[in-house]
C-alpha cells in the first residue's frame, strides 16, 4: 500500500521484499524484431520442458519489458536480459567505468574481470563542473544486425529527461547542464488543466470539451480512488469513519487537509503531488487501478505535453564528440549522476523514429513533449542483450539466445520465464518443470530444501542447487531522539547517554534472538549501513566494533570466553553506568529516579502482526526483561497493522520502532541521516554528521568516501538512535539435474546476480 511506497528505500523487517503489482496479461503478437526461431519449450504446466530451454520461475510479470517503463523488479529481469547496459556495477555496487578493457577486482579472496561496453573518464573542473567523458566499443550491434552508436545514447537520455517522461529513471534531477531550459515552456495537459480550475474559460491549450471530461473524471473516477483510500484507512483502525478524510489522508502522508475535507480535496492533494500524472498516481492505491476509474483519453492527459512558452532546442551539458563519443557536464557534482549511467542503450532505430533523428538540428528521434511512439513497444522489446524477446503469452515470456551479443552467444538456446506462485517455486524445480527460482528464504524453506536433497543440511544436493547471498537491505532497531533524551536537548551527551543505555542491552540479545528466528539464514551487522554495501566497514577494518560493545568510559564491554549469561550481566551492568551519567539514580544496582524530561519508561513499536512474529520481536522481549531488572521499562508494542507502524514513527509519535532499509548501489546518507534529510525520522541534528555527509558528495574517491562514512556511521551510533541488527539471506535455486552446476556464475551478489554471466551457463 501506499505508507510501503512513500518513502524511498524504506521497508518493513515484516514485509522486506520489493513490491510487486498485479501481473499484466498483455500479450504481444510482434516477434518481428526478435531473432531465431520462436522457443518450443513447455510451461511449467506441463511433465517436462525442451533439452535447449531454461526454465526460470518469476513472480509479478507486468508486460512491462521497456527499458524506460519497467516498473516491477520482474520486469527488469526481463529488461536486463535483454537490454545493453552502458556501464554496470561489480559485485559490491561499485561503478565499473573502463569496461572496453575491463577491470579486475577482488571479491570474497577471487579476482574477477568485468567488461562493459564503453569507459568513462570524470573530469573535476576548476570552475566547479564536472565532465563525464564517455567512448563506447564501435564494434557493438543490437540483436537485429543493426550497430550501437552514440546515437543510440543519446536517444535513450533525451527520452528520460522529456518533459511527459514518467517511467522510474530520475535523470531530469540530474545537476545536468541545461536541464532545466530544456524542460522549460512545457506541462503536461492534465497539470495545466487541474491548475486552471473547474471554472476556466481560458481554452488557449486545451478545449473546452477535454476540461469538461477531466473534471468529470476528477469528480467521479478521482472521488472513489481517494474514498478507497480513506476506507481501507477506516478498516485498518487509522480513521474514524469514511467521512473522516483528513485523519486518513494524514496517515496516508498527506498532512495539512482541512478538518471538513471531502475525498475530492483529498484526490486533488495526490494530483498535485504528481503533478498529474496519472500513471504515477498510481502509486497511492489502496486497491483499484486509477486507469480502470477515468476514461483513457483523461488518462493519457497526464502524459501529453503542451507547449506554453520558450525553451532551450536541447540540453548543453549533453555534447556529442563521435559517432562512438560523447560528453555529459554537470554544473556540480554529484554522485548519484555516475550510478546513473547504468542505463539501458535502446536502439533509436526501434524504440524513436530515425526520420526525427538530427542530433546537429536539436532532433532526438521524438517530438518533444510526444512519447507515444516510444511507449507503443513497451510489451515488445528489442536490444543488445543475451536473450532476444519473442513474446508474452499466458504468463510465461519466451526468449531466444542473442548470436551477436557482445560477451558471445549464450550456451542456452532459449529461456522461459514463468509466472510463478511462491508456494510452487521449490516444487516445480523438484518436479522438473522449473530450473531457477527465488523462493523467500527461511528457515522452513532450508529444510524443505534439504529434506529434498535427502540430507539434514544439504542446500547442494542431487536435486536442488542452492546459492545464498545477502539481501540489498537490513533490519534496525531505532529511538526518536526528541522523544528519548534528558532535558531539552536531544544531541546532549546525557540524552545520548540514555539511549545508548538502552541500545546497549538490547544489541546483547541480537544473535540469540535472530538466530532463533533465521537460523543460519541471516547475520547480526554492527554498522548502520547493508553489508553488500561497498561503503561497509569490515571485521578486518582498523577500529571495527561490535555495535554498544563499549561502557561509558569507552571500554569493552565483554571479553573473550564469556558465555551467554555473562555477556547478558555484562550489559546491565553498562547500561547502569550510561544511565547513571545521563543523570538517572542508581541505587543497588538499579534504577531509581529520572532526571528531568527523562522517564522510567519507553515504548518501541515492532510489526509482528499482534503475534510476535518479526524477526527482532524475541530481541526486544529478552531485552525488555533485561531492562526491567534494573529499572526501566521498556514496552514493546507489537502493531498488528503495518501502515499504522509507518504512521507511528513517520508522524514522530513514536519513541522507538522496528523496520528495515532498503540499500542502493549508492551508500549516499543524505536522506536518511543529514538534519535536513526527508527520512531523517531519528531527528539526528549533527553539525559534524551533515559536514562529513556533504563532504562525501564532493568527492569521486572512494576510498575517501568510504572513510567518511565510516566516521559518520560512528557518529550515528554514538548518538544512540539506531542500532543494526540482521542481514538477511536472500536464495537463488536451481535444478542440479537441468543446470551444469559448475557454470552458475559464483559470488553471487544484489549486484551480481544469478544471470549476470548467463552467455556461459550450460544445461546438464
Amino acid at each position: 500500500m501506499k505508507k510501503a511506497k512513500q518513502v524511498l528505500a524504506l521497508l518493513t523487517a515484516a514485509a522486506m521484499c520489493l513490491g510487486v503489482l498485479a501481473g499484466c496479461n498483455k500479450t504481444s503478437s510482434d516477434a518481428s524484431t526478435s531473432t531465431g526461431s520462436t522457443s518450443e519449450a513447455a510451461t511449467a504446466e506441463t511433465a517436462g520442458h525442451a533439452d535447449d530451454t531454461l526454465v526460470v520461475a518469476m513472480t509479478g510479470l507486468e508486460g512491462k519489458f521497456s527499458p524506460f517503463f519497467a516498473t516491477s523488479a520482474q520486469d527488469n529481469d526481463i529488461m536486463n536480459l535483454n537490454q545493453l547496459a552502458l556501464f554496470q556495477t561489480d559485485r559490491m555496487g561499485e561503478m565499473v567505468l573502463n569496461g572496453i578493457e575491463g577491470e579486475t577486482r577482488e571479491y570474497n579472496g577471487t579476482d574477477y574481470t568485468y567488461y562493459g561496453p564503453a569507459d568513462c573518464v570524470v573530469t573535476e573542473n576548476a570552475d566547479g563542473t564536472v565532465t563525464y567523458d564517455i567512448t563506447m566499443r564501435d564494434d557493438l550491434v543490437f540483436s537485429d544486425g543493426e550497430p550501437v552508436t552514440i546515437d543510440d545514447v543519446i536517444f535513450s537520455i533525451y527520452v528520460y529527461l522529456d518533459p511527459t517522461y514518467d517511467g522510474a529513471t530520475t535523470w531530469y534531477s540530474l545537476p545536468i547542464e541545461g536541464v532545466e531550459a530544456y524542460r522549460s515552456g512545457m506541462s503536461t495537459k492534465s497539470s495545466l488543466i487541474a491548475a486552471a480550475g473547474e471554472d476556466n474559460t481560458d481554452f488557449t491549450y486545451w478545449t473546452q470539451d477535454e476540461q469538461t471530461a477531466f473534471w468529470a473524471a476528477v469528480n467521479d473516477g478521482g472521488v472513489k480512488f481517494a474514498q478507497e483510500i480513506v476506507d481501507y484507512c477506516v478498516a485498518n483502525g487509522l480513521a474514524a469513519d469514511s467521512n473522516d478524510v483528513a485523519t486518513a489522508a494524514a496517515n496516508w502522508a498527506y498532512e495539512g487537509l482541512a478538518a471538513d475535507a471531502t475525498a475530492k480535496d483529498f484526490f486533488m492533494a495526490i494530483g498535485n503531488n504528481y503533478n498529474w500524472n496519472f500513471s504515477q498516481m498510481e502509486a497511492e492505491t489502496a486497491g483499484s487501478a486509477l486507469s480502470d476509474l477515468i476514461p483513457e483519453d483523461v488518462y493519457n492527459m497526464g502524459t501529453e505535453g503542451v507547449t506554453t512558452g520558450e525553451s532551450a532546442p536541447n540540453v548543453s551539458g549533453i555534447v556529442k564528440t563521435g559517432d562512438y563519443s560523447m560528453t555529459i557536464t554537470t554544473t556540480e557534482l554529484s554522485n548519484s549522476m555516475v550510478y546513473q549511467l547504468q542505463i539501458p542503450v535502446a536502439p533509436l532505430h526501434y524504440y524513436g523514429e530515425e526520420s526525427l533523428y538530427d542530433y546537429d538540428n536539436n532532433m532526438f528521434g521524438f517530438t518533444k513533449g510526444d512519447l507515444s511512439h516510444v511507449r507503443s513497444v513497451t510489451s515488445a522489446p528489442l536490444g543488445g542483450g543475451a536473450y532476444t524477446f519473442n513474446s508474452y503469452e499466458n504468463g510465461t515470456v519466451y526468449m531466444d539466445a542473442n548470436p551477436l551479443y557482445y560477451l558471445g552467444e549464450p550456451k542456452i538456446a532459449h529461456l522461459n520465464a514463468i509466472e510463478t506462485q511462491e508456494a510452487d517455486k521449490i516444487t516445480g524445480i523438484q518436479a522438473g518443470t522449473i530450473d531457477v527460482a527465488d523462493p523467500d528464504y527461511s528457515l522452513e524453506v532450508e529444510k524443505q530444501i534439504a529434506q529434498i536433497n535427502g540430507g539434514d543440511d544439504s542446500l547442494d544436493g542431487s536435486i536442488i542447487t542452492t546459492r545464498l547471498h545477502d539481501f540489498l537491505g537490513y533490519g534496525y532497531v531505532a529511538l526518536d531522539a526528541e522523544n528519548v533524551k534528558v532535558g531539552d536537548d536531544p544531541a546532549s551527551e546525557a540524552s545520548k547517554d540514555l539511549r545508548k543505555a538502552i541500545m546497549t542491552v538490547i544489541s546483547a540479545y541480537r544473535e540469540e534472538g535472530i538466530t532463533s528466528y533465521y537460523g543460519t539464514t541471516a547475520s547480526i551487522i554492527n554498522y548502520p549501513i547493508s553489508s553488500t554495501s561497498w561503503a561497509a566497514p569490515t571485521v578486518t577494518d582498523d577500529g571495527y566494533q561490535v555495535a554498544y560493545s563499549v561502557d561509558v568510559d569507552g571500554n569493552p564491554i565483554y571479553t573473550d570466553g564469556m558465555t551467554a549469561d555473562d555477556r547478558y550481566a555484562a550489559a546491565k551492568q553498562a547500561a547502569l553506568g550510561y544511565l547513571q551519567a545521563a543523570g538517572y539514580t542508581v541505587t543497588d544496582g538499579k534504577v531509581t529516579a529520572a532526571p528531568d524530561g527523562a522517564k522510567l519508561e519507553y515504548t518501541v513499536n515492532i510489526g509482528g502482526g499482534g503475534l510476535g512474529d518479526h524477526p527482532s520481536f524475541l530481541v526486544l522481549t529478552n531485552a525488555s526483561k533485561a531492562l526491567a531488572e534494573i529499572g526501566i521499562t521498556l514496552t514493546v508494542n507489537d502493531i498488528a497493522n503495518t501502515a499504522e507502524l509507518f504512521s507511528s514513527y513517520q508522524s514522530g509519535a513514536a519513541e522507538g520502532w522496528v523496520a528495515a532499509w532498503q540499500a542502493t548501489p549508492d551508500p549516499d546518507m543524505y536522506q536518511l541521516y543529514h538534519s535536513q534529510g526527508s527520512t531523517n525520522y531519528y531527528k539526528i541534528n549533527d553539525s559534524d554528521l551533515d559536514a562529513l555527509i556533504e563532504a562525501a558528495r564532493q568527492t569521486t574517491d572512494t576510498e575517501s568516501r568510504r572513510a567518511m562514512y565510516k566516521e559518520a556511521m560512528n557518529i550515528i551510533l554514538d548518538w544512540g538512535v539506531e542500532l543494526p541488527v540482521y542481514q538477511r539471506s536472500e536464495c537463488n535455486i536451481f535444478s542440479s539435474e537441468r543446470i551444469n552446476t559448475a557454470t552458475l556464475t559464483p559470488d553471487m551478489t544484489p549486484y551480481w546476480k544469478w544471470y549476470s554471466d548467463i552467455q556461459t551457463m550450460e544445461l546438464a
